[in-house]
């Protein structure tokens, strides 16, 4: 090395002045004066062990002390000048932390001390003095020096330690030092195999042993190193193969029964961790099963639970046990869809073409080895941490010419000339209206046709799913272009269908319920079929027969549903035909009960039964649905109390691993098999009807937007449910929509849903799932409402094949549990994923808007296109009526700007719906606001771009099996007509320059809190990257920033630090990005809303619900009349500050982390975890704003709310 040079003062300290005649002797005087560097040595020896301000003065920047006494043990020969340096550098080193062996390692010391062990090892005997020194040193250094097991092992110095060791078993004192470096030493891959191999596995496993109070120092450290080299897979086969697996378990079962002071917690820390390691392996998870290793960590972490400083044993055993519970099937014969839907042609390529080119028999749910951990991947790890980290930024896009809007068009003009249909309102003059009646001139909207086929209302839920009570519906089909049939699907139709028009409920005398008094009821069944059964209203045939089954003679014959007779009163607002009382009704009433419907009309203006059993009639779904759930009927009355976002449960969800409560419950299943009925209580893959002991609940899920595919009882009062897949596909499984009856009140129930695919979720932080009662709703409270205890996400045993999971192997599912506990005997009970928001239910609101419009309203509803399923595909144009036919009206009522809005591309977004209705509800308003609103823009509103998906249950796909939301790019009229005609429609706009000004697409986020929005930006791109570019090719109108930041002022749930304007290369073919690079609209944006609650302003702590998502919609609507006051250039000036883009994107820019694409399915955006800093910027509700009213009132009613939403001013 480099000879140092002193830098010394007159009048300097003694040891500097050693220091200095220590530097003049290295060299060849070193050699002739040994005795003089020994005294030396010693005397600095003493003043740093005398004097704390010598080791800071030696270690001081600039005085090259550090240097001279490396020199110093690099050139001399002398044993004792040697020690005195070694105990210098401990003296130095045992203080002051990782900044001086920072030093050290940075002037060579390590490969000095290194070379300096191979020396003396070729000594014999080598001094025991020199080695412990030495290793002292080397403990202390290696942890500090990145590089250190490189070195070692280039230096020829991993088998001088271990030989040392060998010879010194019995010498702790020497024995301590050595087990320190060598467990440095093996935390590099490749030198824990080279050690390995030296037998140093087995050495470990002589030093560990059963508990004793003696030398625990020792044993941790021989814990440690033996932890870190099982790490290596090959060190694992070797333990496993030399029976090293039941001794840890006995050792681990001595320490725990001995150790009842807890004071070794370590130690027992040190065993689990050598079982970790082990268990990586398969061969080591069967050792560990074969060793009853699952019953001995199940009872002593049962033992160790009530000990709260113990959670770090119960949670490694929790892992451990976790990763070595046997892998297990999914209960299902395939993991695809139990329904089918024919495309008109397969896809050249991807998920869906894998499906179908897949051979028959193959066994698709589990892989022959589902194991591929056991390959050998110990490459040296020494150069890891030179790897370029920019990986994190790989996913955002960096061709400047990908960030820039098209300049020439994608399709000719004349391709797109067909769609001017849609646009009658920019040509439209008006001559001929008859503004005194205006509302007759208006184009009415498209309303579905009748279909006079049977159904059930609500669902029939004693009949088997395969084996509907009615016929499917049938109707005639909305095609935007030529009529054509649709393939059949694979369901049997039934053969006797019944009459629709005979819909028996009844209502009090003046029609509406007294929500003041308790429920009264008519009829001697009632108590009999109704109170105990509730399980559904049926519709009868004027022969009073039910047919059944696939029809014909000598077909199965099933259960009937029981029929609740009565008289049909007519409702406020339906539109539905009544039926006539039946002749001889009163005579038949023995045979039935009156069912007493929930009157909603002045809560829900938008809700009416009877018409939306007549949009449920002309809706297609592939398993042709004959049936209604309740919820849907009765509708949903938003509570008027305040629902929180749980806090996490200790126990429950405790991180690390979480939710070891529920694995230990499951674990017991292993151990205590005899416990386990396994009974299955609901099959969508069976024929034949699961019989009914009495003894179980009961599931239903054949109704719309429904998916429960299997439930099966555990335990008795326990369920395991697994969810159907999207339609031609074999995943995405996260929506559930079921129905739950004969329950027993008071009974804890437990709730599994074992088939999830996300690695974490909301339920983890708070959220809860949702449940209707339909006794809560007949007593005059029908509502969704948060529910469910010990609610967590885990992973489960169930091993997800490679086919499930995009070709990677050894992956498993998750599983979400919660608890319940219900309230009402006899009950009928819903669960959902978030608040359902079905496709007929859509129709319905459309059609009471329409029949509550003012006659200011200019609203025309058309069938964009008929999707894969035959559903039409609503489109909406809603602006102001001009006040006359004077050309100055006309000009201005043409000439307003667009705004596109559309919603629910995926089915398992629901608060989108809810969001889209609060936007829907706000345009149709009679308040000033809305009506200026109007008056300033012309909306385009494809409310639900998915209707498919909705209608059958999926969760993110269409029935084509793909997700929409990635077809933006290059859609196919055949298989995405939905995003393929609302595409041609913006294509159209840009083509005759009319561009909208506002396109946003609504969303639903699965794992981040609050309703936040994603843009589009050349600039924000930019600043993620690290690429260069000029001034000029960043130049960017800045104003996409406005809107979100006028929805940060205004709304509540609204959060500004969660937005990101961000383009990413695996978004390149979502609605946003291709709208605004295609169509060139800036302010393109994704809305998204949480699943949870909102972790910021007036909402803090609260579980989202419809009022807030609706109230969320509103509050974008007034943003847009802002922004439309904002971009007036008189109005700009007062408002500069919202336009403050750079300081406010210091302040919150986006951090973009990369994650590895996966198969499973992926929230719309970033998958931001909820470790991600959620807290918006102060200031988000402005006490200066008059046009914000506080609509979350705990005893506001939905009408009163929407009247406040309406008078924002």
């Amino acid at each position: 090395m480099n000879k140092p040079k002193m830098t010394t003062e007159k009048g300097n300290s003694r040891v500097l002045m050693f220091l200095g005649q220590l530097e003049r002797l290295n060299g060849e005087a070193m050699l002739a004066d040994a005795e003089i560097a020994r005294q030396i040595t010693a005397k600095i020896l003493h003043l740093i062990q005398t004097q704390e301000k010598t080791r800071k003065e030696i270690m001081s920047k600039g005085s090259g002390g550090m240097e001279v006494i490396l020199a110093t043990l690099e050139n001399t020969q002398d044993l004792q000048t040697t020690l005195n340096i070694l105990y210098i550098l401990n003296e130095l080193l045992t203080v002051g932390g990782g900044r001086r062996v920072g030093v050290l390692v940075s002037k060579g010391g390590t490969g000095i001390l290194l070379q300096m062990l191979l020396s003396a090892s070729k000594e014999w005997p080598p001094s025991e003095e020199l080695m412990l020194q030495l290793h002292s040193v080397l403990a202390k250094v290696g942890p500090k020096d990145r590089k250190f097991g490189v070195k070692a092992r280039l230096n020829g110095a991993l088998n001088v330690t271990v030989n040392l060791l060998k010879q010194n078993l019995q010498n702790p004192k020497l024995l301590l030092p050595c087990l320190q470096v060598l467990r440095v030493y093996s935390s590099n891959s490749v030198n824990a195999v080279s050690l390995g191999k030296n037998g140093l596995v087995e050495l470990m496993f002589k030093i560990i042993g059963p508990f004793s109070k003696k030398n625990t120092s020792l044993l941790k450290v021989a814990l440690d190193t033996l932890g870190a080299l099982l790490k290596s897979k090959t060190n694992a086969r070797r333990a496993v193969d030399r029976a090293h697996v039941p001794v840890l378990l006995y050792i681990y079962q001595d320490w725990h029964r001995n150790d009842t002071r807890h004071r070794h917690m370590l130690i027992r820390k040190g065993i689990l961790g050598c079982l970790k390691n082990i268990t990586n392996i398969k061969l080591g998870r069967r050792a560990f099963l074969d060793a009853d290793g699952m019953r001995i960590l199940y009872n002593t972490s049962t033992e160790c639970l009530p000990v709260r400083t113990l959670d770090p044993l119960i949670n490694t055993s929790s892992l451990i046990m976790r990763k070595c519970f046997p892998k297990n099937r999914l209960p299902l014969p395939t993991i695809k869809s139990v329904f089918h839907h024919q495309l008109p042609h397969i896809p050249a390529g991807g998920p869906v073409a894998q499906l179908y080119s897949q051979p028959p028999g193959v066994d698709d749910v589990v892989d022959e080895s589902d194991d591929n951990e056991d390959a050998e991947a110990e490459n040296d790890t020494e150069n890891e941490e030179d790897k370029d980290l920019h990986a994190q930024n790989d996913d955002i896009e960096t061709d400047i010419s990908k960030l820039r809007p098209r300049e020439t068009p994608s399709r000719p003009f004349e391709e797109l000339k067909i769609y001017e249909r849609f646009f009658l309102e920019l040509s439209e003059d008006f001559q001929g209206f008859n503004f005194d009646n205006p509302k007759a001139a208006v184009i009415d909207p498209v309303t579905a046709p009748k279909s006079h086929c049977s159904i059930t209302v609500p669902t029939a839920q004693g009949l088997p799913p395969k084996y509907p009570t009615t016929a499917p519906l049938q109707g005639e089909r909305h095609l935007a272009k030529d009529a054509r049939p649709r393939p059949e699907t694979s369901s049997p139709a039934p053969a006797c269908p019944l009459d629709l028009d005979t819909i028996n409920i009844t209502r009090g005398q003046d029609g509406r319920r007294d929500h003041s008094q308790s429920p009264t009821h008519s009829g001697a069944e009632l108590e009999r079929d109704l109170l105990q059964k509730l399980e559904q209203v049926s519709l009868t045939r004027p022969q009073g027969r039910v047919g059944g089954g696939r029809g014909g003679e000598g077909s199965r014959q099933h259960r009937q549903p029981p029929r609740l007779t009565g008289v049909v009163c007519p409702r406020r607002g339906g539109v539905g035909e009544e039926s006539p009382v039946e002749e001889g009704a009163e005579e038949d009433g023995d045979e039935g009960a009156v069912l007493e419907v929930p009157d909603t009309a002045l809560l829900l203006p938008l809700h009416d039964p009877d018409l939306y059993v007549e949009m449920v009639k002309s809706t297609r779904s592939v398993p042709q649905y004959s049936q209604v759930a309740y919820p849907d009927y009765f509708g949903h009355v938003a509570p008027t109390f305040r629902e929180h976002i749980l806090e996490r449960v200790y126990g429950v969800q405790s991180p690390l691993p979480p939710y070891r409560t529920k694995i230990f419950q499951d674990i017991e299943r292993l151990i205590h098999p005899n416990d386990i009925l396994d009974k299955v209580v609901y099959d969508l893959d069976i024929q034949s009807p699961v019989v009914d002991d009495g003894e179980s609940l009961k599931f239903n899920s054949q109704f719309e937007s429904g998916n429960l595919r299997k439930a099966i009882q555990v335990r008795r009062y326990e369920y395991d449910l697994v969810l159907n897949s999207d339609i031609n596909s074999n995943h995405y499984h996260q929506w559930f929509y079921f129905e739950v009856s004969g329950m027993c009140v008071g009974a804890p129930y437990r709730f599994n849903i074992i088939n999830c695919e996300k690695s974490n979720s909301q339920f983890n932080y708070g959220m809860q799932v949702l449940m209707y009662s339909v006794q809560e709703a007949i007593g005059g409270r029908p509502r969704w409402v948060r529910t469910g205890a010990d609610i967590c996400y885990y992973k489960n045993h169930f091993s997800r094949s490679s086919i499930a999971a995009g070709g990677q192997k050894g992956k498993s599912y998750y599983t979400m549990t919660f608890s319940m506990t219900f309230n009402h005997k006899d009950d009928v009970c819903y669960f959902a994923y978030h608040y359902p928001y079905t496709y007929s239910t859509l129709k319905m609101h459309l059609q009471k808007l329409e029949a509550l419009r003012t006659p200011q309203v200019y609203l025309r509803q058309d069938i964009l296109c008929e999707t894969l399923g035959g559903n039409g595909c609503p489109l909406l144009t809603i602006t102001a009526m001009p006040e006359s036919t004077s050309n100055d009206q006309i000009c201005q009522f043409r000439n307003r700007p667009l705004v596109f809005l559309s919603a629910r591309v995926h089915p398992g977004e629901t608060n989108a719906s809810w969001v889209m209705k609060g936007t829907l509800e706000f345009l149709m308003g009679t308040s000033p606001l809305a009506q200026s609103l109007r008056e300033a823009y012309i909306f385009k509103i494809v409310p639900m771009l998915n209707p498919d998906g909705v209608v059958n249950g999926n969760h993110r796909c269409s029935l084509s099996g793909e997700d929409l939301n990635r077809q933006w790019q290059s859609p196919s009229p055949e298989l995405h007509p939905t995003i393929y005609h609302t595409k041609s429609l913006l294509q159209y706009l840009t083509a005759i320059q009319r561009a909208p000004l506002v396109f946003c697409d609504y969303h639903g986020h699965s794992r981040k809190k609050n309703v936040f929005m994603y843009g589009c930006s050349l600039k924000e791109t930019v600043w993620q990257t690290n690429i260069s570019a000029t001034s000029c090719d960043l130049h960017e109108d800045l104003g996409y920033r406005t809107l979100p930041k006028i929805l940060s002022q205004i709304a509540p749930a609204f959060s500004m630090a969660s937005c990101s304007f961000v383009v990413e290369r695996s978004k390149e073919a979502t609605a946003r990005v291709v709208v605004w690079r295609e169509m060139g609209v800036q302010r393109s944006y994704t809305m998204e809303s949480t699943l949870c609650g909102c972790d910021q302003g007036k909402y803090k702590g609260l579980q989202i619900g419809t009022r807030e998502l609706e109230e969320m919609g509103a509050q974008f609507c007034v943003a847009l009349l802002r922004l439309k006051r904002l971009t007036c250039p008189l109005e700009l000036r007062n408002h500069a500050h919202l336009l403050d883009v750079e300081s406010d994107f210091i302040e919150t820019r986006c951090k973009v982390t990369s994650s590895p694409s996966t198969y499973v399915l992926e929230d719309e955006e970033h998958s931001f975890m909820e470790e991600v800093d959620y807290s918006a910027e102060s200031g988000d509700e402005l006490e200066h704003e008059p046009d914000v009213a506080d609509t979350h009132d705990n005893h506001l009613s939905d009408s009163e709310s929407n009247s406040q939403r309406d008078a924002l001013t």
